[in-house]
């Protein structure tokens, strides 16, 4: 039983392969293929003429924050022997 079920199954990828291949080397699937990238400036200037253009409104979004440096620059210095030591 299992081998002409191991045997269905070999068949059945086979013949996916040979039906993918077909379609892939066919005449049609090549011309539409060299006719793409022959011409693929017109289409991509065609495609590009109907995009919106969006305003920008990310001016000034980020603002730093220098309370870091501040907190730092006010506490004793530290090392990291410092704190592996025990009090």
């Amino acid at each position: 039983m299992y081998k002409v079920v191991n045997i269905l199954m070999l068949l059945l990828i086979m013949i996916f392969i040979f039906i993918v291949f077909n379609h892939y080397s066919s005449n049609k699937n090549i011309n539409i293929k060299k006719y793409n990238r022959l011409n693929i400036d017109e289409i991509l200037k065609k495609k590009i003429i109907d995009l919106p253009t969006l305003s920008t409104d990310t001016d000034n979004v980020i603002e730093f924050n220098n309370s870091i440096n501040n907190g730092i620059n006010g506490e004793k210095k530290r090392s990291f022997w410092d704190l592996i030591k025990s009090k």
